[in-house]
């Protein structure tokens, strides 16, 4: 991982993450889709044990695209990583019901009902996927102590240039369970690919074509 610093006033400096990393984008994650909907619904934050149920997910989603050498960037701020993307290549077509050792690692942290409801969401989410396919970005967040300053526009344009690196790729799918968050992504030029009916809430599923000529430079490991 690349630390760029400035001593006074440090920039925003975009880099690719590798394992290294790890635990402090397990942080920011975890902070970040604590108290989002989506989570809140499928690992049942009502139940004991919710925390738990979140850092593992996060955890073992985390690793497993660690395995499958996706690609993952973040926004350093001096010494400090201050957001995470983990990205997921569209030929991957990844089917979570297919990571056997993945699955039973999730059914022994987070319980098989909460394993089978991620599965269902996943899934269903998969099925509205674009032609041809798109990359997808599963986890995304900004660490509390640096939200509201323009991290996650610059994450997110940063994952929209290295999506336009792929000459096979139709674009980039994200979701979302938080409705706030829409306004933000539709000035990003996301539109809706449909929702999926958590509970009593929906969860939007979003795409956004992405072009050549949207290029933001990362730095190497």
């Amino acid at each position: 991982m690349n630390h760029g610093q400035d001593n006074n006033n440090p920039e925003p400096v975009i880099v690719r993450l590798d394992h290294s990393a790890r635990n402090e984008a397990r942080s920011i994650l975890y902070h970040a889709y604590r108290n989002e909907p989506t989570f809140q619904f499928l690992f049942d934050h009502r139940k004991p044990g919710y925390d738990q149920r979140v850092r593992a997910t996060v955890r073992e989603l985390i690793d497993l695209y660690i395995e499958l050498n996706q690609d993952a960037i973040g926004v350093m701020v001096g010494d400090t990583l201050v957001a995470v993307a983990f990205i997921g290549e569209p030929e991957l077509r990844l089917n979570l019901a297919d990571q056997l050792s993945w699955r039973i690692r999730m059914v022994l942290t987070t319980g098989f009902a909460s394993t089978r409801r991620y599965l269902d969401y996943h899934r269903k989410i998969q099925e509205m996927l674009p032609q041809p396919l798109a990359h997808q970005l599963p986890l995304m967040g900004v660490n509390p102590g640096y939200q509201n300053r323009g991290y996650g526009r610059l994450l997110l344009k940063s994952v929209e240039a290295l999506c336009a690196e792929n000459p096979r790729a139709s674009g980039l799918v994200l979701d979302t369970g938080n409705s706030r968050y829409l306004p933000f992504y539709e000035s990003e030029g996301f539109r809706s690919l449909g929702k999926v009916r958590l509970g009593d809430f929906e969860d939007h599923v979003l795409f956004r074509e992405v072009h050549p000529d949207n290029k933001v430079a990362a730095s190497p490991n």
